[in-house]
């Protein structure tokens, strides 16, 4: 029962009431007394003494008393609460204290006393003479002697004197307790656990629970005391608990015990005896802080194995080396539980903590039993959790000499020792900023060990099960890796993630052991401050390596690092040897002992920067000594030893009066320390040699023997290791603890963490790749799903940090591991892969892993995209892909590229299907060209089992949770880099040189291609980034493809595609898109006739939709070079015709850029003789009509300003291709195309005057136009059959009608140029011709009565316009004279038609040559 939680009441508020306190006592009195009844002694003595009082016993005569007394008490002139609890008490403790009451007698006795006490009615706060009652129960019970008539009663007395004990620390009354009370309380308790261990297993068990219990009692009062309690009270003069007087437990020859001091002298002298009187009051101070520090001391100093040695001779080892410490450990564990961080309140008790506690923790650590490492590491972990800010140093040392050394089997740790340090390491870091605060104050401290990075590779290598199954071990440090990866992935989500990194540059020079931080509290400074220092460390492990390999060229390495300046001095190459860890002790050693000015400068540096005060000697020279090796030579031993002496006689001059003192006594002590520990030493020095030794060094006079003989026992006890790896394990820790005790003055504050990632990058770059390794192979090897789903969450937690940090290598360290654990990458795997896939639990969880990290984290993930890509080929081999995970190169939509993240669109294949894995049939336009799914099976397979179906359906939704398409369709969420990298993928594995050959690799490149084209579509904005690297890709198919297939058919449709859906977007691209459309010019003839009519209509979509858009020459050429590749293809060409008819209509796009490539287009449809006539009539129309947009332009161009006369000779130009073009056509086969392009043709001569041609040009259109067109046509009448040229009469006739009209039209212009005699002859030499051409043997009679007609219409206007006439001239080459020359040879009479004779003589006699005018003669033509 505890305490009643009622304070300031009555007792008779507080009790049971005042009638039932008093029954309570009564029948308690009857109790004793019937027990005493039955026991010879009392019982006869109380018969015959009946009527004589005075034969009465005091101890009866005193329970008669009080009950006589009992009810006259609680009434209204006597309440409870005036009545003093020692007179209702003191009569059973009479009995308690007997001792020659037998052991029954004192039970009952002890059980009243215990009933009392649990009423709760010793209230301090409600009545009187409480102190003193209080003291008197324990110095009663405390004090407890009787007759032990058997062991069965003597451990039922036993047991109710721990009850009685436990029940005053859990009364109201407890609070008036002395700190020397409780200290009793605890010793006597103590003592009876130890005489437990002879007796019965249930009070063994019941003395070690009330022990806890008492512990638990006085240390709950621990939180409520103020700072400083420890100095209100004095330290207890008696009752302080001592381990050896606690073991003195007597069993006397006479048959009694006693449960107590074993010295009568042991009484607590401020308790009441028999003879006190009632009423006096005790008064002392409440128990508080003093006895806490006691007992917690004597429960430490449990934990000294050696003190335990000879206690008691006949108890068992185990008991003194495990069940001794195991049972303070306990209490020290509860201790610290109920006192937590109010610990630190209290220097005292925190300094016990901090060197004894810890000292002692650190060597049963080391201990053989895994029960006492378990506990040791539970305290720890409590510790840690409580106080860790005042354990820094404390916490170092345990990791260091004890968890990394237990858990790994090279230092001779049992299997179990592992097994428990590694829970203990795992429970550490499921702490969420253990790590983070190891790697602050530890690895980032240059006078640190790295624990972290040690930690942490210790549980990585501990992962690895090395020729073996998986163990616990095993597993424990793969719990612990993943506790350490998914705290730091929790803790990215607290805080924003630094933006850049800052690269930390050392100085020129900047003493590193100088380095403060300016504030520990604001995580600003101290972040910057431990990654400097982190820095400088890193810098220091580099130099410790160049000077142990050669000091000297290490010393000069040093100063270009910035470390230490240019010029050395002996202060900063002191500070450098003794704050720089990885040095060779060896080297620095003789460095030190070297007789060099230099060295010896340095090495009075070097032992300046020890502290020795308040150290002994011995202390001292073995935080001197550790840092070095002592050289061999004497004289270097003499000068290390003096410098050392000097300083240690400056710090410490108590004892020693001289340096020279300090001297000799260091070298004794390193004798004796040889002496005591080289094995060659067969006859040891003992401490009276070693005091005799050193008599009258103290400036003549001898030393303390107290002072030398702590100092020789120190020494035996722990040896200074002089050399690497010498001495036993407990040495190197007591060694390592006076290192400790050196570092603890200059130590900096402990650095407390925050669920922010202040340092998650620099600790996650370290363990980043042996925990990838390491979760990888305990993954590979495991077969539980609990494990697998361990080794899951640990991979995802990597990704997520990897891609927080923008770690790409460790991602794509971890994908490709990832990818292999699939098993899709195993070839082996030939025979029904799918089913063995759906039955491999860790190849379907590492498929979900790799697909989740490439949706999430897909930014970060570089080179690993061609394992995942690899996966994924292997998926569409099986058939097991969603069918839109390629639509946006095939069949796809503007909305099914922007569709909803996420949705998945399965293809649930039916049992044929699993049966026989097809291809897909065609589906639109382009996909009936292609094959999404291409397999290797050739002939259909036997109808599935169950078995397989249902391995099928499982692999489906495995694969569905994967959300694969949402890689593609979300692409353009993807960093630049990241793109990049997917593409680069998808190019490579779609790389095939042989497809023919191969079509499984076809099938796979087919696959990369549309997955690359898809990804294109969906990143148009971002098309520059991609377009190269796809544009070369696909190049290098269609350069490579000399037969249709399928490859070709994909790179060729993806290729138009992209151009189709980007156009309308990406004006500045246009050119560039289009210019990669003559890929489809390059390709091979059987390609191009086998894809030519879906190429064209692609081509006749692309003009309809994005002819707006289009601008330059260079775009143009492309698209109408195509379209003209159709007018001879019998399938294309009415759809080729179709997109030149959509451009050229009504010149709805015909552009200064286009102009004459439309011109050559349609030639080309009007010359080409597939399809109807009509067609090619219609491309000569086309032509024609097109001439508007000539005039158009000409007239737009007059406010073009300085451009202007450069556009005109562009128009200029045009017109010239479209009447050559004509031309050509003129010469057609077909009737009907010929007579419409004559017709055309004297359309765009006559209408010229409309676009500003010059007389040059007119000249070459009748030179190269006109007069070779007719003598084109001459020649095809003269020289081919009628019948392949139909109807050439009316042709010939329209021929000569145009140069008939355009003549007419122009020679008033042409008259003035020096060439129009030629032009003229040229005119009149061409009708010559064709007056006498012959068809079949006859003149053409249309032509024959014509052209005179045509002749005679010419002379009379350029007879009306002055231009012909006969001149007075003697030149042979007259115009006059050569025009009838010629034209007397086509028609004799025309002359005098025209010219009648009255008409020339009025010539002849009236008329003089105008010798001003140009003279018509015939010159050379221009061209």
């Amino acid at each position: 029962m505890g305490r009643r939680g009622m304070q300031n009441s009555t007792i008779e508020d507080a009790s049971p009431g005042a009638g039932d306190l008093a029954c309570v006592i009564c029948s308690e009195v009857s109790a004793v007394l019937a027990v005493m009844r039955r026991n010879v002694r009392w019982g006869s003595q109380y018969e015959s003494s009946d009527d004589d009082a005075a034969m009465e016993h005091s101890l009866i005569r005193s329970l008669k008393s009080l009950r006589r007394q009992v009810f006259y008490w609680g009434d209204a002139l006597s309440p409870w609460s005036s009545i003093e609890p020692s007179l209702y008490l003191r009569p059973f403790l009479d009995v308690v204290c007997f001792d020659e009451t037998s052991a029954p007698i004192t039970g009952v006795a002890l059980s009243s006393i215990y009933k009392i006490l649990m009423l709760d009615t010793l209230d301090p706060g409600a009545g009187t003479g409480v102190d003193a009652a209080m003291h008197l129960v324990i110095e009663a019970v405390t004090s407890c002697r009787f007759e032990v008539t058997d062991p069965a009663s003597e451990e039922a007395v036993l047991m109710k004197i721990l009850q009685v004990l436990l029940a005053i620390m859990r009364s109201r009354g407890s609070s008036v307790l002395s700190d020397q009370h409780v200290c009793t309380v605890v010793n006597t308790c103590f003592r009876v656990v130890h005489q437990a261990g002879t007796k019965g297993e249930l009070l063994q068990r019941f003395s070690r629970q009330t022990m806890h219990e008492l512990i638990r009692c006085i240390f709950s009062r621990l939180p409520d005391l103020k700072a400083g309690a420890e100095s209100l009270s004095a330290k207890p003069e008696m009752g302080a608990i001592d381990k050896d007087q606690a073991f003195q437990i007597n069993e006397e020859d006479n048959a009694n015990s006693t449960v107590g001091p074993a010295s009568t002298g042991a009484e607590d002298n401020h308790a009441p005896g028999p003879e006190s009187p009632i009423g006096e009051q005790i008064i002392v101070e409440p128990y508080g802080i003093p006895c806490m520090l006691e007992i917690f001391h004597f429960l430490c100093s449990l934990l000294n194995v050696d003190d335990h040695i000879g206690i008691t001779r006949g108890t068992n080892q185990i008991a003194i080396y495990e069940d001794v410490p195991l049972f303070a450990l306990g209490m020290i564990n509860t201790v610290i539980e109920l006192g937590g961080p109010s610990i630190s309140k209290h220097q005292m008790l925190l300094s016990l903590i901090q060197d004894e506690l810890f000292r002692n923790l650190m060597q049963l650590g080391l201990s053989m039993s895994p029960l006492i490492l378990s506990m040791v590491c539970s305290i720890v972990l409590n510790l840690y959790r409580q106080l860790r800010t005042e354990l820094k140093l404390q916490v170092e040392a345990f990791f260091s000499c004890v968890i990394l050394r237990v858990a790994q089997s090279r230092y001779g740790a049992t299997y179990q020792q592992q097994e428990v340090a590694m829970e203990a390491l795992v429970d550490f870091c499921r702490q969420r900023t253990f790590m983070a605060e190891m790697y602050a104050n530890f690895d980032c401290d240059i006078s640190s060990s790295n624990i972290f990075e040690e930690l942490s590779n210790l549980l990585s290598k501990s992962a690895f099960p090395v020729n073996r199954p998986l163990a616990s071990t095993h597993l424990l440090a793969l719990d612990g890796l993943i506790a350490i990866v998914k705290e730091m992935s929790n803790r990215i989500e607290n805080a924003p993630l630094p933006s850049e990194k800052t690269m930390l540059e050392l100085e020129a020079f900047s003493p590193f052991w100088t380095v403060k931080c300016e504030d520990y509290s604001d995580p600003d400074k101290w972040v910057k401050f431990v990654s400097h220092m982190k820095h400088i460390k890193r810098k220091l492990m580099i130099v410790a390596d160049h000077f142990n390999r050669d000091p000297k060229k290490g010393l000069e390495f040093l100063k270009g690092t910035g470390l230490l300046p240019e010029n050395l001095d002996p202060h900063s190459v002191a500070c450098f040897f003794r704050y720089t860890a990885g040095l060779d002790k060896n080297l620095v050693g003789d460095f030190l002992g070297n007789h060099d000015e230099f060295c010896v400068q340095v090495l009075h540096e070097f032992v300046r920067t020890f502290d020795f005060q308040n150290l002994n000697l011995d202390t001292a020279l073995r935080l001197f000594l550790d840092t070095f090796r002592l050289p061999g030579e004497s004289q270097k031993i003499q000068r290390v030893l003096e410098a050392f002496s000097e300083r240690y006689f400056e710090q410490s001059p108590e004892i020693l009066v001289d340096k020279d003192a300090a001297l000799v006594l260091a070298y004794s002590l390193i004798l004796l320390n040889t002496d005591q520990h080289n094995v060659q030493v067969k006859k040891k020095m003992t401490e009276e040699d070693f005091i005799h030794n050193n008599r009258r060094i103290n400036g003549g006079n001898d030393l303390p023997r107290e002072y030398l003989s702590e100092l020789y026992h120190s020494i035996c006890r722990n040896e200074i290791r002089t050399i690497p790896e010498q001495g036993s394990v407990f040495s190197e820790i007591y060694q390592h603890w006076i290192n400790l005790i050196g570092k603890s003055k200059k130590t900096s504050p402990y650095i407390a963490c925050d669920s922010r990632p202040l340092l998650d990058h620099q600790m996650f770059t370290i363990m980043s790749g042996p925990t990838v390794a390491a979760i990888s192979v305990v993954f590979d090897n495991a077969e539980h799903e609990e494990i697998l789903l361990t080794c899951i969450d640990g991979f995802l937690a990597v990704a997520k940090i990897s891609a927080g940090y923008h770690l790409e290598d460790v991602l794509d360290d971890l994908v490709v591991s990832l990818c292999k654990f699939t098993t899709l990458l195993d070839s082996s795997f030939v025979e029904e892969p799918v089913t063995i896939f759906a039955d491999d639990m860790k190849a379907r969880l590492a498929l979900e892993t790799v697909f989740s990290i490439a949706n999430s984290y897909g930014d970060y993930i570089h080179n690993s995209w061609r394992n995942i890509l690899d996966c994924i080929l292997r998926l569409h081999k099986l058939g097991l892909l969603p069918a839109c995970i390629t639509s946006d190169a095939t069949d796809d939509s503007e909305t099914s590229l922007d569709s909803v993240p996420g949705k998945f669109t399965s293809s649930s294949l039916s049992t044929s299907q699993v049966q026989m894995v097809t291809p897909r049939k065609s589906s639109g336009l382009i996909g009936r060209f292609s094959q999404l799914l291409s397999f290797e099976i050739e002939e259909p397979k036997l109808e599935p089992d169950e078995q397989q179906l249902a391995a099928h359906q499982r692999t489906l939704q495995i694969i569905e949770k994967c959300h694969i398409n949402n890689i593609f369709m979300e692409s353009k969420f993807l960093h630049a880099d990241s793109l990049m990298q997917i593409a680069r993928a998808l190019i490579a594995a779609g790389h095939c040189q042989k497809v023919r050959n191969s079509p499984d690799v076809e099938d796979t490149a087919v696959f990369c291609l549309e997955l690359l084209v898809a990804i294109t579509l969906n990143n148009r904005d971002r098309i520059g980034l991609l377009w190269q690297g796809i544009y070369e890709h696909i190049a290098n198919i269609v350069q490579s493809t000399t037969m249709p297939c399928v490859l070709v058919e994909k790179a060729v449709f993806g290729l138009l595609r992209i151009c189709q859906r980007l156009l309308p977007y990406k004006e500045n691209l246009i050119d560039e898109l289009l210019r990669s459309l003559q890929l489809i010019l390059k390709l091979d003839a059987r390609v191009a006739d086998a894809y030519c009519e879906s190429i064209t209509q692609e081509i006749t979509q692309l003009v309809k939709a994005n002819a707006t858009h289009m601008k330059s020459q260079v775009g143009w050429g492309t698209i109408i070079s195509l379209l003209s590749i159709t007018a001879r293809h019998p399938e294309a060409s009415e759809v080729g015709f179709e997109a030149l008819l959509f451009i050229m209509s009504e010149g709805a796009h015909i552009s200064l850029a286009n102009y004459i490539l439309l011109i050559e287009a349609s030639r080309h449809f009007a010359e080409s003789h597939v399809g109807i006539t009509d067609r090619s009539v219609r491309a000569v129309d086309l032509m024609a009509e097109s001439f508007n947009c000539l005039v158009y332009w000409s007239s737009e161009i007059r406010d073009a300003g300085e451009e202007a006369d450069r556009i005109s000779e562009g128009i200029r130009e045009m017109w010239k291709r479209l009447v050559q073009a004509l031309r050509k056509s003129c010469l057609d086969q077909r009737e009907k195309v010929r007579n419409q392009a004559l017709l055309s043709l004297q359309k765009c001569l006559v209408g010229a005057e409309g676009i500003c041609l010059l007389p040059s040009s007119w000249m070459w259109a009748f030179d190269l136009v006109i007069f070779t067109m007719l003598d084109d046509l001459l020649e095809i009448v003269q020289n081919h059959s009628p019948k392949k040229y139909q109807n050439m009469e009316d042709t010939l006739v329209h021929a000569i009608k145009l140069l008939s009209r355009v003549f007419l039209q122009l020679v008033q212009e042409l008259s003035q140029q020096s060439s129009f005699c030629k032009l003229w002859l040229g005119v009149i030499g061409r009708m010559e011709k064709y007056i006498k051409i012959k068809v079949r043997g006859r003149k053409i009679e249309k032509l024959q009565e014509l052209i005179p007609e045509l002749l005679k219409n010419i002379l009379f206007v350029m007879k009306s316009k002055g231009i012909l006439s006969k001149r007075s001239t003697t030149d042979v080459d007259n115009l006059w004279e050569l025009t009838w020359l010629h034209i007397n040879n086509v028609s004799p009479l025309l002359q005098s038609e025209v010219f009648p004779v009255q008409g020339m003589e009025q010539i002849h006699s009236g008329v003089q040559t105008d010798l001003s005018s140009p003279r018509l003669v015939a010159g050379p033509s221009v061209g």
